[in-house]
């Protein structure tokens, strides 16, 4: 039997396609798949692949020459999905719910993320407002696709999360990076405007942040909006790590008034309550990017798995104190690092949310993806250069505290001991 396992990125990056063989006219003709007669549309020519995936290649390489490496490279939650949700599958597919649902979602499912954006989130929306997607990814492709056209710009406060520069650039636009702590050093309205051209689209407001934990102030928030109204610019807010907020309150700006009209609003299971492997999350907005949203998503997923959609619906029906449980492990696993981090002249600002640590490492070297080599080496301690996050991440590495305390306490031990 032949192999026909598919290809990871770099395989297919340097995948050098087969003749084939046909039959015409009862003789056999060669015909090649070479570059030199196909091409890949130009719309890709932008879009990369993770960088993290080569990490998590080279500690695999690692751990299989029989190597402890203490692995802070993650980016998902280190807790199980709850029981109750899962629970909640079972019963769903033992009910033969399993026939297709609206490509938008399912009704009880999309009232009930209604009533929490009303209720949580301050955002007026209505039942037609939300749609359910395949995690938050699907959420910011459609969000994307929406938006912009070709030569179209969107900022983009960095460091930032690197997807967003290949979903912008699918959509054959370019991302203008917005240093944050520029932007909070000489004031959001003014940064904004440095950056800002004709050709400006939209804004993408991701709170708290992926990689720095940075949480965006309501004041912030209300900044970035009057400069939006100002300037008749969309807002992309990705608010994936809303209920994992440890200093300060999460705030959405699309509840701020004249804001719900130009802003889409991403979210996911996925952080909130450990479903990564699941792929569910939603998007609230109105006309005319909820027609953009739907058509994005009837011509690619045609829709979320209905078994998976009645497990999201327990999730927001269950009535426990598991999301403050779950900021509260969160809290003590950020502290723990914090300080280790800061004893070894790591200096870190204190994340306010999400579960990541963004320390300084330039005394150790300034170019960031040499440190993360020299951890690796010398401590088996696995983390993210901040260069993949952008330039204004250079000189820092991204730390996930999403693991067991284990981990935490035997990394920074290693650490004290390897450098």
């Amino acid at each position: 039997m032949s192999d026909c396992r598919p290809l990871d990125a770099d395989q297919a990056a340097s995948y050098n396609p087969p003749s084939f063989a046909r039959i015409s006219g009862g003789q056999f003709t060669s015909v090649t798949t070479s570059p030199t007669l196909f091409r890949l549309a130009a719309r890709f020519d932008d879009v990369g692949f993770s960088d993290i995936v080569n990490i998590r290649n080279r500690v695999m390489e690692l751990r299989a020459g029989g190597a402890t490496v203490y692995q802070f490279e993650g980016g998902e939650p280190y807790m199980d999905t709850p029981d109750f949700i899962k629970t909640a599958m079972v019963q769903a597919l033992e009910e033969n719910k399993t026939r297709y649902a609206p490509s938008s979602g399912l009704q009880h499912l999309r009232a009930a993320i209604a009533e929490k954006l009303r209720e949580k989130n301050r955002i007026p929306v209505r039942d037609q407002d939300v749609i359910v997607l395949n995690g938050g990814m699907q959420g910011l492709f459609g969000s994307f696709q929406s938006v912009i056209d070709p030569g179209d710009e969107a900022l983009v406060f960095s460091p930032f999360w690197t997807p967003i520069k290949d979903l912008v650039a699918t959509c054959q636009g370019r991302t203008v990076l917005v240093p944050t702590k520029e932007a909070r050093a000489d004031g959001f309205e003014e940064t904004l405007a440095r950056y800002a051209t004709p050709r400006t689209k939209a804004i993408y407001f991701n709170t708290p942040q992926n990689p720095t934990g940075v949480l965006f102030t309501r004041q912030e928030a209300e900044a970035v909006a009057k400069f939006a109204r100002a300037r008749d610019l969309i807002v992309i807010a990705d608010e994936a790590y809303e209920d994992l907020v440890y200093d300060g309150e999460h705030f959405s700006i699309a509840s701020l008034e004249g804001m719900l009209e130009r802003t889409i609003t991403s979210f996911t299971f996925s952080k909130s309550y450990a479903m990564t492997g699941w792929r569910l999350g939603y998007v609230a907005a109105v006309e005319p990017w909820m027609t953009g949203l739907r058509k994005a998503t009837l011509y690619t997923s045609n829709g979320v798995s209905t078994p998976t959609q009645w497990a999201g619906l327990a999730a927001f029906n269950h009535d426990s104190d598991l999301l403050e449980k779950h900021r509260n492990a969160y809290r003590k696993r950020r502290d723990i690092l914090l300080a280790g981090l800061n004893e070894l002249g790591l200096h870190c600002d204190l994340p306010a949310g999400a579960f990541y640590a963004f320390p300084n490492v330039s005394r150790i070297s300034a170019d960031s993806r040499e440190a993360a080599d020299v951890l690796l080496e010398r401590a088996q301690v696995a983390t993210v250069p901040g260069a993949v996050f952008g330039p204004h991440g250079e000189g820092h590495l991204r730390f996930s505290f999403s693991t067991s305390l284990e981990v935490i306490e035997a990394g920074i031990d290693s650490l004290r001991r390897s450098l």
